[in-house]
């Protein structure tokens, strides 16, 4: 699965003024991550707003990433949900034409046991037409995904081929890759600990901040996966004011606003989610323009 070794990106959904999906900002937003060196696009996942698109809205989105990538970079799809027998037939009823893998969360809101995490994604490993991404994100929901869940189930299913793990535990992190089969594949969901992760071992990042800042985050992990990591560490401490600053008022809030600096989209998100204050957008502005001084 070397496909998915380096820099993928959790790409926005692109909003109108009128909350409709900006189909143009959208290609824009793909053309500009490919063009700068990004390994693999995801779509609809929790940064994509995912959850408040309709079914129509996220055919469409599938779709469009798939016209304009047109082969150039692997493509990965968020499916997931707390419904597993929902999620079973949702599987076998998508479109998935020109997608390489799918990248599903672990159950939120329903807090189920280890056991529980298991079984439901052996469920879905049964039925799923693609290899499969686990992810991991207990902030959002409300559960952890332990190393040993995740080993069994890398273990048992072979189309299970890695994890986003957006454990902020390094502990956690190290003990999966000690413990993985070989090429089982352990993703940084994390902007802070992905230089870490990859340099100890790790495939890379899905990351945030990456589809803003393409080429810059695109060379951190590159980096790391060199083992420079005095180069990496130079590099991530001219980043990490953003990726800070990009979750100061949740996410794709702060992401938004930097994509649109760059000249693709709006601000605009979707309720229950609220856009970035003034405030937030003027410090975003103000570390795109340290940036590009230190940078040049």
């Amino acid at each position: 699965m070397k496909q998915f070794v380096g820099t993928g990106v959790a790409l926005i959904t692109p909003f109108n003024e009128d909350l409709t999906v900006d189909v143009s900002a959208l290609e824009q937003l793909v053309e500009f991550n490919i063009t700068n060196g990004i390994n693999y696009l995801v779509v609809l996942g929790t940064t994509a707003e995912s959850a408040t698109l309709t079914k129509e809205e996220k055919k469409l989105v599938m779709q469009t990433v798939s016209r304009v990538n047109a082969g150039r970079l692997p493509l990965v799809v968020g499916v997931g949900g707390n419904n597993t027998m929902a999620l079973v037939q949702e599987l076998q009823e998508l479109d998935i034409m020109d997608y390489s893998a799918i990248l599903s969360v672990s159950p939120a809101y329903n807090k189920p046991t280890q056991e529980g995490i298991y079984q439901h994604f052996k469920a879905l490993a049964q039925a799923a037409p693609l290899p499969i991404i686990l992810y991991n994100v207990p902030s959002r929901t409300g559960s952890n995904m332990l190393p040993a869940t995740t080993l069994r189930l890398a273990s048992d299913f072979k189309n299970i081929i890695g994890i986003k793990e957006a454990n902020d535990s390094l502990e956690q992190v190290n003990a999966l890759l000690q413990n993985k089969p070989e090429g089982f594949l352990i993703i940084s969901g994390d902007d802070f600990t992905a230089l870490r992760t990859t340099l100890d071992g790790g495939a890379g990042v899905i990351s945030v901040l990456g589809q803003g800042l393409p080429a810059q985050f695109s060379m951190l992990i590159k980096l790391g996966l060199e083992g420079e990591k005095e180069a990496g560490m130079q590099l991530q401490d001219k980043l990490l004011p953003g990726m800070q600053l990009i979750f100061e008022e949740g996410n794709p809030a702060g992401i938004k606003v930097i994509c649109s600096e760059q000249g693709i989209g709006s601000p605009n998100v979707r309720l229950p989610l609220v856009a970035a204050t003034v405030q937030l957008q003027k410090k975003l502005v103000n570390f795109l323009e340290a940036l590009e001084k230190v940078s040049a």
